[in-house]
């Protein structure tokens, strides 16, 4: 049963109903024209947008809702002629409002025929797009603003791609940077851009591929021109996709980077001819050092050498040379030891040791050498930890600092040694921070300071601000070769006036590695020295010779191998009957570490010793648990090596 509102509105008449509806609608101006554009009906919509009521409007030609400029063209008349004779008349333009403002409107005109065909009238319907033709307005300003924009700019190549890869825009900065004009190039695979070497790799495809799966491309690298020459460029592609996810193509931003990698290039090279410079010139003061002060020792040697040969020479004071030549050597074999630690090439004989113990142990050296006018400060915690580490180096700098710091107080003062455990090492030299277990020991004294300019060359070798003959130069650098080698750091601090204070960064060795040390050095006293079958591996001529003499003349058998492939057939055709193989580290070929694994695997048990001066590969890799004794030699610390002691400690 229909309820009674819907009864009422059925009992109305169909024209009556079809005005209602009309009048409902108000986002629409739907009216009724006569055959010659008299407005025959009007509806609230109408009402609205137009601004006319009803009875001011019914009866009047539609076309005073036409601009002048249309009405002056005739196209209100026109507009009926096309719906009549198409059936339909559709256009967006400016309107006119009764108050005279314009508005933007989307016009659709009907013809209504009457039940034989004849034309009666037009449907006529209006809406009001204003807002739509301003956004639109917005937008084409937008876009032509931004097209301008990317049109400008020519620095950079900006254009689209296709999802394909095919050019879809060009900028005039794509055509000054790459030669293409944009008929030239819309619609070709952007592929030409490259390098026949990167296309035959498929990198433009890779390009892409990255760009889609990380949102983004970037890199340098060499792109070609039309006329076929290369330049460096800095390419980024962004992957385009619409309101639904789909990829419509790829955003490409070329820059021209040759003039920044030239210019970055020359600057590179400028750097390296600086640092060559410098190296040259710290090369030129290094080996003027070494013969300043080898030349002072070789004088002495020689002197001494020269004044033994006299005749008549007294016994008092052929001993008193010879103690100045066997001074003079251990001085030039320090001076050696200070170059290779500097140089980060000294053989290290790491211990696991007490940092505490060491120090405290130091105490009554450094007071000796620093004198009473400087008073000596050590605090170190009793659980301070240990560092692995050689023993002695660790010494030798530590002493070294001492003695500098000592001649930085001529008039006395304070010399404080610390130690303390430490998370990290301090960003020194532009080298970054680092992060670790450390133990720092610092080194204060209350002396003049350094400025700047003398804090940046203190640990370059031979470099000193002391007097002639006051030092080396050799001591700070020992200091810093130890450190860095024993894959520590050093830092100072230091301003005129205010002393200074120098900081050695150690590994810490886990609690718990610390062992108990042994005497495995040391020399075991017989009652004589019993002769012994030694292997001698030695390549140069003049110093095997001088060691065959000196193991002979301590009574030995021995037999001079001149390399190590000389050595095996030795052994080989012996059966290994030696007694001691006695190595040197370089030789041609074969050297003495490798020599030496060999023999302990074939001939296990084999006694072997290992001899150098200097060798990188005991530097790099150490003696691998062989023996080491350090050129030059002493006929005390070879007595050693033989078994026993010299006659001076075996009496002691």
């Amino acid at each position: 049963m229909n309820p009674p509102r819907t009864k009422h509105l059925l009992a109305m008449d169909n024209e009556r109903r079809f005005q209602l509806l009309l009048d409902a609608v108000h986002d629409y101006a739907i009216y009724l024209l006569d055959a010659d554009g008299f407005v025959a009906s009007w509806n609230a919509g109408a009402q609205r947008f137009k601004g006319y009521a009803a009875d001011e409007i019914i009866g009047e030609h539609f076309s005073r809702f036409y601009t002048p400029e249309d009405r002056a063209t005739g196209f209100p008349g026109r507009a009926l002629r096309i719906a009549a004779e198409q059936g339909r008349f559709e256009a967006e333009g400016w309107r006119v409002r009764k108050d005279g403002t314009r508005f933007w409107a989307s016009v659709v005109i009907d013809p209504v025929r009457d039940e034989s065909g004849t034309l009666v009238g037009f449907a006529k319907v209006t809406r009001d797009i204003s807002d739509k033709k301003d956004a639109e307005r917005a937008l084409f300003r937008s876009e032509q603003n931004f097209r301008l924009l990317v049109e400008g700019v020519r620095d950079y190549a900006i254009y689209l791609l296709d999802p394909a890869g095919n050019v879809s825009s060009w900028n005039t900065g794509a055509e000054a940077i790459k030669g293409y004009k944009a008929d030239e190039i819309v619609g070709q695979h952007f592929s030409r851009f490259y390098t026949e070497a990167d296309r035959a790799a498929e990198e433009p495809a890779a390009a892409l591929r990255t760009a889609l799966a990380h949102g983004k491309f970037e890199k340098e690298a060499l792109r070609v021109r039309k006329d076929g020459s290369t330049f460096w460029a800095h390419v980024v592609i962004d992957p385009i996709h619409d309101d639904a996810g789909v990829l419509t193509g790829f955003a490409k931003i070329t820059r021209d980077v040759t003039d920044r990698r030239r210019a970055q290039e020359e600057l590179d090279q400028a750097r390296e001819a600086l640092a060559q410079s410098q190296k040259m010139e710290a090369i030129g003061r290094l080996t003027g050092g070494v013969a300043h002060d080898f030349n002072n020792l070789l004088t002495v040697i020689r002197s001494s050498a020269d004044l033994l040969q006299l005749p008549n020479i007294t016994e008092e004071k052929r001993q008193r040379y010879i103690a100045a030549i066997a001074e003079t050597a251990d001085r030039a074999a320090r001076l050696t030891g200070q170059l290779l630690a500097f140089a980060r090439r000294q053989p290290l004989e790491p211990e696991t040791f007490s940092v505490g113990d060491q120090l405290r142990g130091l105490e009554p050296l450094i007071a000796t050498t620093v004198g009473s006018p400087v008073a000596i400060d050590i605090q170190v915690p009793e659980d301070i930890g240990a560092v692995t580490a050689d023993p002695d180096q660790f010494e030798a700098a530590v002493l070294n600092i001492a003695i500098n710091a000592r001649d930085a107080m001529p008039q006395g003062g304070t010399l404080r040694i610390s130690a303390r455990n430490a998370l990290h090492v301090p960003a020194v030299r532009r080298h970054a921070a680092v992060e670790g277990e450390f133990i720092a020991v610092e080194i204060a004294d209350t002396g003049t300071g350094m400025d700047e300019d003398t804090l940046s060359r203190i640990f370059e070798p031979f470099f000193t601000t002391k007097a002639v003959g006051r030092g080396t130069g050799l001591g700070l650098s020992q200091a810093f070769g130890f450190a860095k080698q024993s894959g520590g750091e050093i830092a100072v601090e230091s301003r005129p006036g205010k002393g200074s204070a120098f900081t050695i960064y150690l590994p810490r060795t886990p609690v718990g590695a610390m062992v108990g040390g042994s005497d495995d050095h040391a020399a075991v006293p017989r009652p004589h020295l019993p002769t012994q079958r030694v292997l001698l591996v030695e390549d140069n001529e003049v110093v095997g010779r001088f060691a065959l003499s000196l193991l002979e003349e301590l009574g030995q058998t021995v037999v001079w191998a001149p390399n190590g492939e000389a050595a095996l057939k030795t052994l080989e055709a012996e059966d290994g009957a030696f007694d001691l193989v006695f190595t040197d580290v370089v030789m041609p070929g074969m050297t003495g570490i490798e020599l030496a694994k060999e023999i302990d695997q074939r001939w296990p048990g084999r006694r072997i010793v290992l001899t150098s001066g200097y060798s990188h590969v005991l530097a790099e890799e150490g003696s691998h648990g062989f023996p080491l004794l350090r050129k030059p030699y002493s006929i005390g610390r070879l007595m050693e090596v033989l078994g026993v002691a010299p006659a001076e400690e075996r009496e002691a």
